[in-house]
Formats: structure tokens, C-alpha cells, sequence
């Protein structure tokens, strides 16, 4: 018995997405749009509608002989379903209603149609975003880095540079944005700058975070073995901080997709914030 309510808990989980789906369609046709929204040459609603559909089923039918893609089918399906919910309410209110302004809220059929129409465009501004991003993390998180061990280790290097870090870390890097731009040569040494300086931060602030917290015992021990300084930092002081490293990247990140979009409007001939703007 209990098997059995097993497997049919297992059907519905599985099945709650086709119902979406099914859902989404039906709204699609069955309501009246408000004919405020630009009209599309095609229903591209209802083509992704249907490319999901063909996916799914597709992933459902190997879940059937593969057991290890099975159980995360259904652990998503939920999550699926409420997404595929969200978006047909969102058709709704923006389609066929006039609840929103039309202005500023397009129906998804302008969306993933303008999404298909230039999808190539789109992918080259996406490519430009990813090497300006990429330039700009790898000379935050380095630069960074280094600065951090150093603070974090040598008190004299900190008793001098800890007052800098302090005062202008804290400064938003959309701040830095008319220095940057003029000091620079060009706009792409600068935009490597600004997403540098976001990342630089607070992969400094944590990583020399992390040094200091390290316990002196470890210290001590090494120094009483016959390590010398190089091994210290690298085995002992960089291992103990690594978790607050990592937390520092994460934030840094955080930081860089927020700072690109900011720097790509300014100046800037591709990439996404260039192509929103």
C-alpha cells in the first residue's frame, strides 16, 4: 500500500508540469488579448511552449530507464511547475489585460520573440560581457588576493594600507566612473578598472579577514618545526583563510555583474548593459 502511494505521488509530480503546460496553452488561446501589445509575426509563446514540452517528455522518457536522472526530475518538478505557472500568469496580466503599461511591460510573446529574432546579436553582446567580465574579476580577484595576505600577515603592511582600504573601499565603484573614464585612455582600460575595483574589495577585506583570524597556535608550531615564512603563508595562513577567500570571490562577484552593467552604459559599443541601454 504504501508503495503504491508512492508511485502515484511519483505520476503526479511528474505529470504537474505537463498540466502547465497544457494550462498555458489554454490561457494562451482562450482569453482575448487586449490589443495594446505590439502583434508578433509568429506565437512564439506557444513554439516555446511546445520546445519544452518535447524537452521534457524527452528527459522523462530516459528518467524512466535511468534511476539516477529520475529522482531529480521529480525533486524539480515542483519548482518547474511554479515557473511555468508564473510566466502563463505574467502572458496574462501582460497580453491580455491592461493591468500594466504596455510601454514597459511586453507581452512574452515580444520577448521571446525579440530573444529568437536576434539571437545572434545577442550572443555576441554576451560574448563582449563575458571577456570584459573575465578581464576585469581575474585583476580584482589577483590583485586582491594579494593584497589581503599581505594586510592580513604583515602588521606594517597593514598599519599603512589598512586606512587606504578602509576609506576607499567602501565607495561605490559607480562613484569611481567619471575618474576612471578620464584618467584612462580608453573606455575599455577603464571598464577593466571599475570591475577590478569591485572585485578587489572585498576579496581584500575577507581575505585578510581570514589571516588574521587564523590561530597563532599554527603559527607557533610551524616557527618551533623550522618553517620559515613562505611555508607559513603558503601552508598554514592561506589554507586556514581559504573559507573566508572563497567568501570574499563570492561577494566580488556579486559586485562585478552589478558594476558591469553600470560601466557597459556608459560609453561602451556592445555588450548587454550597452544593449539595454
Amino acid at each position: 500500500m504504501k508503495k503504491s502511494v508512492q508511485i502515484l505521488r511519483l505520476i503526479i509530480y511528474l505529470i504537474l508540469p505537463l498540466i502547465a503546460v497544457l494550462l498555458s496553452a489554454a490561457s494562451y488561446y482562450g482569453f482575448t488579448d487586449n490589443g495594446k501589445q505590439k502583434s508578433t509575426a509568429h506565437p512564439y509563446y506557444v513554439y516555446a511552449l511546445v520546445a519544452f514540452l518535447g524537452i521534457y517528455v524527452i528527459v522523462f522518457l530516459i528518467s524512466i530507464f535511468v534511476k539516477k536522472l529520475r529522482q531529480p526530475l521529480v525533486n524539480k518538478a515542483p519548482f518547474i511547475t511554479g515557473a511555468l505557472v508564473f510566466i502563463m500568469l505574467l502572458q496574462i496580466v501582460t497580453g491580455k489585460t491592461t493591468l500594466l503599461s504596455t510601454l514597459y511591460f511586453p507581452s512574452m510573446d515580444r520577448i521571446i520573440g525579440l530573444l529568437w529574432e536576434e539571437r545572434v546579436f545577442l550572443i555576441e553582446n554576451i560574448w563582449d560581457s563575458l571577456k570584459l567580465l573575465a578581464e576585469g574579476f581575474l585583476w580584482g580577484a589577483v590583485v586582491g588576493f594579494f593584497t589581503g595576505l599581505a594586510l592580513g600577515y604583515n602588521k606594517k603592511v597593514g598599519y599603512w594600507l589598512n586606512p587606504v582600504t578602509k576609506l576607499i573601499g567602501p565607495i561605490p565603484t559607480t562613484a569611481w566612473i567619471p575618474l576612471a573614464l578620464s584618467t584612462f585612455p580608453t573606455t575599455h582600460g577603464a571598464n577593466v578598472f571599475l570591475i577590478a575595483f569591485a572585485v578587489w574589495f572585498p576579496v581584500t577585506l575577507m581575505t585578510s579577514s581570514g589571516i588574521q583570524s587564523t590561530s597563532q597556535v599554527h603559527f607557533e608550531v610551524s616557527s618551533t618545526l623550522g618553517a620559515s615564512t613562505f611555508y607559513k603563508v603558503v601552508h598554514v595562513a592561506i589554507p586556514s583563510a581559504m573559507l573566508s577567500i572563497f567568501l570574499g570571490i563570492f561577494y566580488g562577484t556579486v559586485s562585478s555583474f552589478a558594476t558591469l552593467m553600470a560601466v557597459e552604459m556608459n560609453g561602451n559599443s556592445s555588450g548587454i548593459g550597452w544593449y539595454i541601454n
